[in-house]
């Protein structure tokens, strides 16, 4: 087999090319600190880092439903409490109007006028919205769960219509809770029994007693409700420390996958540049120029 002067120059060429490519790919890799730059770097990195990627777009919405439903959650439970605070002190009145039988009609009706308008504090406050919507309207769209008069103008859950939010791949959580729910089904709920109660105290004081057993129940049904919203805000906490892991676990794994290992990279590139440099002189040794090369 005859070699020629020129095929040894141009396998020469060839091969110094073939260096300074691979030369010039660490470098890239070192100064961008990528391993992979474009997709034909490596198919297969890159259709993993897509996935990863698409993994961590979820979990960033979770995040976000995570954030939403803790807000909606501590606003419910923080209402509720309120509501309780103002239902003991209609029960105090309760007890006031029912244990003061000989009191005058004044009397009675300055404790009726305070009842009445601690009904309207209470209707405030199961109209509490978020975000433009009642936390206590269950998936109404509207602004009121409860109208002027104490009938409830939200919407029950039915056949699982309740407000959700996903917070994993495979959870969701409710945090909602309806008016019904929470106060007692429409026209025998807290506040028809705060207006029953106000009337009792200047027409029929003998009722209160009922109002009282009746209130009990409705202060029990509310206490349960504070139980129920706390169980899922518990829940809630559980989850977003969940999510916070998996966030970090797949920018680990993402950067597994597209970052450089610089220590290595830094020694790859070294050994590419000595390599490269020993082909220069390899090079230029197995093709000296000869005289014919100085008179072309």
């Amino acid at each position: 087999m005859r070699i020629t002067q020129k095929s040894v120059a141009l396998t020469s060429l060839q091969g110094l090319n073939r260096n300074l490519d691979t030369f010039g790919k660490l470098q890239q890799q070192l100064t961008s600190g990528r391993l992979i730059n474009a997709p034909s770097d490596s198919p297969t990195g890159t259709n993993k880092a897509m996935q990863l990627r698409s993994e961590q777009a979820a979990v960033e919405q979770f995040g976000r439903n995570i954030s939403d439903a803790d807000s909606w959650l501590s606003i419910t439970d923080s209402t509720l409490q309120n509501m309780l605070e103002v239902t003991r002190r209609v029960r105090d009145l309760t007890v006031q109007g029912a244990s003061t039988g000989s009191s005058s009609e004044a009397s009675r009706r300055a404790l009726a006028t305070e009842v009445e308008s601690l009904r309207e504090s209470l209707l405030g406050l199961a109209n509490t919205t978020i975000q433009g919507r009642p936390i206590f309207g269950g998936v109404a769209t509207g602004t009121q769960a409860y109208g002027d008069t104490g009938a409830y103008l939200g919407i029950a859950g039915a056949d699982g219509a309740d407000v959700m939010r996903r917070v994993a791949f495979t959870a969701e959580v409710r945090v909602d809770l309806t008016g019904p729910e929470a106060f007692g089904p429409p026209g025998d709920d807290l506040f028809a029994l705060v207006a029953r109660i106000a009337d009792d105290l200047v027409n029929d004081p003998a009722a209160l007693d009922q109002g009282l057993v009746d209130l009990d129940a409705v202060m029990k049904r509310m206490l349960g409700g504070v139980a129920d919203v706390g169980a899922r805000a518990a829940r809630i906490e559980r989850e977003q420390q969940i999510n916070s892991d998996l966030a970090l676990a797949l920018e680990t794994q993402l950067g597994g996958v597209e970052n450089v290992d610089l220590p290595n990279t830094i020694m790859r590139l070294q050994m590419q540049q000595v390599g490269y440099q020993a082909a220069l002189q390899a090079t230029a040794k197995a093709i000296s120029p000869t005289l014919m090369d100085y008179l072309r």
